[in-house]
């Protein structure tokens, strides 16, 4: 098995992890259609349960 001959310097570490770090992004947000809240998109509304127009989950009304 191959070792390194040399300590990697933290400059050299972070040119090779500044590449993936880069290409990271927030993930999607987009508005319920039902009750217009903020959430992420592909899944359903926390606040409504609905889900491309329709309930999918049954939320309790506790207020």
């Amino acid at each position: 098995m191959a070792t390194p001959k040399r300590r990697v310097s933290h400059s050299r570490t972070h040119n090779r992890k500044a590449h993936w770090l880069g290409a990271l992004e927030v993930p999607s947000l987009t508005t319920c259609s039902h009750c217009g809240e903020i959430i992420k998109t592909y899944r359903a509304c926390p606040a409504c349960g609905y889900y491309r127009g329709r309930q999918v989950v049954k939320v309790s009304e506790e207020e």
